[in-house]
């Protein structure tokens, strides 16, 4: 009994059968009120967004600050809120520039996009229709789509101009949620200049609070998920700005329509692994088949050429081996997270799989260990060593 797994236990007095009675109405209790719990589990939510957005804020521009205290001020503690001022500013500077060099490029691409759009459908059933006269291939099919596509325009159109007052209440409503916004801001301040300290509290808290096995456990896993989570993040946003940039020079280089607008396209869903590419890449030779058909051929192959690129090359040498697990968890993983949680279940989901991998194999090393045999079942050297003595 003794040495059994908790789990294995069975109880012996009457005060752990009733530990074990009262526990098992209070999970019944759990699961039959479980919409009830998970309603106060979202609203809880809901309050601590802001520091949530702190999180996040401070998280991203933790390597900055982490570069510019190392490189420039010399890890001088009582200099560590300069770092985090140049991080802000050197972000903030970045969001501005890019707001005014590329929002009214691509607000002028999207508004030449709908007014041209018309002689860009016509131009093409005329094309389609000269393919079937001459060549004879059934394209009925193709120009009643155009016909729809242009239908569906006009609509889309129609609702984006009946939207306008929804869309100015919704951005009357973030400016009314200044407070929030602040105390994100403020939070991520905080956590930044005082990272140190928090991480120490924190670890105090997990050092009492559990078992120092556990404990230690818990800390080096928490430490294996952030250089996962930092690695990745960093290295796809700065592989998805080079792309961004190389297909915007590629584009105006080939003096192809609307560069700015598709490479910004593509950049951003570049951050997604693997559909990423494809999700930027469809939508954009959709645009530039209605401009000219050789356009969206000529963009076709740049992009399949950038992204063999990036998959060989650029992605490699930034990423390196940040991830460490296969093409095929890659895959897998993009999948279930983007079934789960939709579009950030499909970027978070390569870095939580890799970390959770991380964790398996160290689960399968250690149960292997215990049976003292290898992965293909054969006895550990280690494990031989007793059973010789034993039969000599």
């Amino acid at each position: 009994m003794k040495g059994k797994h908790f789990f294995e236990k069975r109880p012996d007095s009457i005060l752990e059968w009733m530990c074990l009675i009262f526990a098992s109405i209070a999970f019944y209790l759990f699961l039959s009120n479980l919409g009830y719990f998970m309603g106060g589990f979202y609203a809880l939510l809901g309050i601590l967004s802001p520091f949530a957005g702190g999180v996040v804020i401070a998280f991203v521009l933790n390597p900055m600050v982490k570069y510019f205290h190392q490189s420039f001020l010399h890890e001088v503690p009582r200099l560590r809120w300069v770092a985090i001022l140049m991080s802000y500013a050197v972000a903030i500077l970045l969001l501005v520039l890019l707001a005014w060099l590329v929002i009214p490029q691509i607000i002028n691409s999207i508004a030449i996009l709908f007014n041209s759009l018309p002689g860009y459908v016509e131009s093409m059933q005329e094309t389609l229709l000269y393919i079937q006269e001459h060549y004879g291939l059934p394209v009925d099919r193709f120009v009643r789509i155009l016909d729809d596509s242009e239908t569906m325009m006009k609509e889309l159109y129609a609702v984006a101009t009946s939207a306008m007052p929804q869309i100015v209440s919704t951005i009357g409503s973030v400016a009314s949620n200044f407070v929030a916004v602040f105390t994100a801001v403020a939070s991520s301040i905080y956590m930044l200049s005082g990272k140190d300290k928090l991480i120490h509290q924190l670890k105090t808290l997990v050092h009492a609070f559990l078992p120092e096995p556990v404990a230690r456990n818990t800390l080096r896993v928490c430490h294996y998920a952030n250089e996962n989570f930092t690695g990745f993040f960093v290295g796809k946003i700065i592989d998805s700005a080079i792309i961004g940039v190389l297909t915007f020079v590629l584009m105006s280089i080939l003096r192809l329509d609307f560069a700015l607008l598709v490479s910004v396209f593509v950049g951003i869903t570049n951050i997604i692994p693997v559909f990423g590419p494809f999700i930027g890449a469809i939508p954009s030779i959709f645009i530039l088949l209605l401009v000219d058909p050789v356009q969206a051929l000529i963009f076709a192959v740049l992009i399949l050429f950038i992204q063999q690129l990036d998959g060989n090359f650029i992605g490699p040498k930034i990423l390196g081996q940040s991830i460490g697990i296969s093409s095929l968890w890659v895959l897998f993983s993009i999948v279930v997270g983007g079934d789960l949680f939709g579009l950030v279940g499909m970027v978070v989901g390569v870095p939580l799989f890799a970390t959770l991998y991380g964790l398996l194999q160290e689960i399968v090393h250690f149960l292997l260990e215990r049976r003292g045999i290898d992965g293909e079942g054969n006895p550990l050297p280690d494990a031989e060593q007793p059973a010789k003595e034993t039969v000599s």
